[in-house]
């Protein structure tokens, strides 16, 4: 028969070990878990992110910069941050996206609290409207609840049918609480082509007065941003309550990228693979690049998104 004493002290050892393996420092040392409430987001590393990664866009970097730290510092904020990011591919919104939601989440978007959806994946019947909106909501509404700090990522919003991500329109307004669920420490982020056309637009018009290319200012774009899309059919936004209400914090343009931007995104690959930057090969995949407008060649395309591929072609080298 075991001693009572030695009954005891087995149970407390049992106990505090316990107590150990279930503390949240070590529990969520290997298993995932909902950022606390009194979590801050760390400005420094997410500058120090968007800088080496992000080129050639200053008005993205310093508005999400300033606008998710805020965000993050106020301990009661009054709805969810909600941004909506556009310009034509390749400029960078995806990648802003991922760093974004990598500083919010260690994981990124393998993240459990990072919910990721493609328009053309998750939305693809106009026949199923109805049944989309409902399970959007259901959906939002559950992950919200498990954790207030969740991601929500909407790309391809211009391939979005008209009206859908209005049925998130009560999850972004000024509610305290809706059903005793609080969304206001989450955050939305819409990405989206829409709108490309104007930015560039306003671009190669500072570039044509003289102007440089880092004097243009939110307050240059924003504004005809936001009405060009919400009167774009093509917009996933047309019409949208989500403009009418002013329950979109920021539109944040993403300018065309330039020659110079273009080779500092083949610099990065190269880096990332682990290659000593060859400026032979920097330049060779540059120029096979295709720059607009036809005569003065200024700005990429296709931004960076074929770097890649065409870094794929000097790989032996």
């Amino acid at each position: 028969a075991l001693e009572p004493i030695s009954v005891g002290l087995a149970i407390g050892v049992a106990s505090a070990l316990t107590g150990y393996l279930s503390h949240p420092s070590f529990y969520c040392s290997y298993v995932e878990c909902c950022p606390s409430a009194g979590h801050r987001l760390n400005a420094t590393a997410l500058k120090a992110q968007l800088d080496a990664k992000l080129f050639g866009q200053h008005l993205a970097k310093d508005v999400v910069l300033k606008a998710v730290t805020g965000f993050s510092n106020n301990p009661s904020p009054k709805k969810p941050l909600t941004l909506s990011l556009h310009g034509w591919a390749g400029t960078g919104k995806n990648f802003l996206s991922q760093i974004l939601a990598e500083q919010v989440h260690r994981a990124g978007l393998r993240s459990k609290f990072v919910h990721l959806f493609l328009a053309t994946l998750h939305f693809p019947h106009h026949d199923q409207l109805k049944l989309y909106k409902e399970q959007l909501q259901n959906w939002i509404r559950g992950n919200v609840s498990a954790c207030p700090h969740s991601v929500f990522i909407f790309d391809e919003m211009d391939k979005m049918h008209p009206g859908l991500i209005d049925a998130i329109k009560p999850f972004l307004d000024y509610y305290e609480q809706i059903d005793g669920v609080s969304y206001r420490k989450a955050i939305f982020i819409f990405l989206s082509n829409a709108g490309g056309d104007l930015i560039n637009k306003a671009a190669l018009d500072f570039w044509a007065s003289g102007k440089l290319r880092e004097e243009i200012q939110l307050k240059d774009l924003e504004p005809m941003l936001s009405v060009g899309v919400f009167n774009n059919k093509n917009s996933g936004l047309w019409h949208s309550s989500l403009i009418d209400r002013n329950l979109i914090d920021y539109f944040i343009p993403f300018l065309p990228l330039e020659h110079k931007h273009v080779k500092m995104c083949v610099r990065a690959e190269m880096t990332a693979r682990g290659y000593a930057v060859d400026e032979k090969i920097v330049q060779a995949v540059a120029d096979e690049m295709t720059f607009f407008p036809k005569e003065q060649k200024i700005y990429s395309d296709k931004g960076c998104k074929t770097v890649q591929a065409k870094l794929d072609i000097y790989e032996d080298a």
